[in-house]
């Protein structure tokens, strides 16, 4: 059966039944095959075209319902949640949609193959979908087909930490995706990995604000703001999140260092310290451990305290490098 999400009383019928899952402590809601999906023996593995829609009282048939059936699930799991639960934020993404689905959720990469071309598709739909007005998005980390070695899962894991949504995931015969699964060292780098998004959870928090009411994206192509410098248009492999960090995720088997193309002004190699002045490129270490993130001099980012227990203020300032401010 394929609830018809064109229809306002079936949008708020489906809304109604989150109510079992948010009381058993669900958090959030994953959204899944719904272009929708039909692997059936006839056509397109979808919905015949035949198939009837209300499309909101327009009525229609499925090559006028196609596009939009995801896009009404996600509004329906919307305002059901947000009826359910008026004091709460609704957590919730999808597979498909359509142009407006960032008013309802994200979504993710989908079943994203499990290789260095994988990990590099990965950004550039983040990236895309960042310009086409979806800022919340990311991959399936480690990939959803094939079994990852683990510098390509280490690697895909640093990446993942600066994207939106960030979690592993894979098909149910591919292989767990847990880091222990990987051995000790894995186990390690994942662990620092993930204490360090943790530790710009305030960060992130800012960057869904900036987003909600200006429509700026948490992962911005590096000639953000300088769209007329040819050189930055034409970097791929690099990334700024927000206006106060710029990513150099490895994307090549085997790299422990790389070439990383700087917007104009100072940046700071936030694990080492070191100043450098763009416009330019530089080469930085990339070992397994770590990637290359520089700060913006002048950026000021809300962090996790050390302790755990507030939030500091990361002040990189242009001539004295990194101050720390408790809040």
């Amino acid at each position: 059966a394929y609830p018809d999400f064109t229809d306002p009383a079936v949008r708020a019928w489906w809304g109604g039944l989150y109510e079992e899952r948010l009381a058993q402590g669900f958090a959030g809601f994953w959204h899944d095959m719904n272009e929708p999906v039909s692997f059936a023996p006839f056509g397109d593995n979808t919905l015949p075209r035949s198939a009837r829609h209300a499309l909101d009282g327009a009525g229609g048939d499925h090559r006028e319902g196609h596009n939009v059936y995801a896009l009404g699930m996600a509004r329906a799991g919307w305002e059901g949640l947000v009826r359910l639960r008026p004091a709460e934020r609704p957590f919730l993404f999808s597979r498909s949609g359509w142009a407006g689905m960032q008013r309802y959720g994200g979504t993710w990469s989908g079943d994203v193959e499990s290789s260095w071309e994988g990990l590099r598709a990965s950004l550039a739909l983040v990236l895309g979908l960042g310009l086409c007005g979806v800022p919340y998005s990311g991959p399936d980390v480690g990939g959803f087909g094939g079994s990852p070695s683990p510098e390509l899962y280490v690697r895909w894991l640093q990446l993942g930490a600066y994207l939106p949504l960030f979690r592993t995931h894979s098909a149910i015969w591919a292989g767990r995706r847990e880091p222990w699964e990987f051995g000790p060292e894995v186990a390690e780098q994942a662990a620092a990995v993930m204490a360090e998004r943790e530790r710009l959870r305030p960060y992130f928090v800012t960057l869904a604000h900036l987003a909600r009411r200006t429509g700026a994206p948490y992962v911005r192509p590096v000639w953000w703001g300088t769209p007329e410098e040819r050189q930055l248009r034409d970097c791929e492999d690099a990334f700024l999140l927000g206006d106060a960090l710029l990513v150099a995720p490895v994307l090549e088997c085997g790299a422990d260092r790389r070439a990383v193309r700087l917007p104009r002004g100072r940046w700071y190699d936030t694990a080492t310290g070191a100043a450098y002045e763009g416009p330019g490129q530089i080469l930085l270490d990339a070992p397994q451990g770590r990637i290359p993130v520089l700060a913006r001099a002048g950026a000021v980012l809300p962090v996790r305290s050390a302790s755990g227990g507030g939030t500091e203020l990361e002040v990189w300032a242009p001539a004295r490098g990194r101050t720390r401010c408790c809040s």
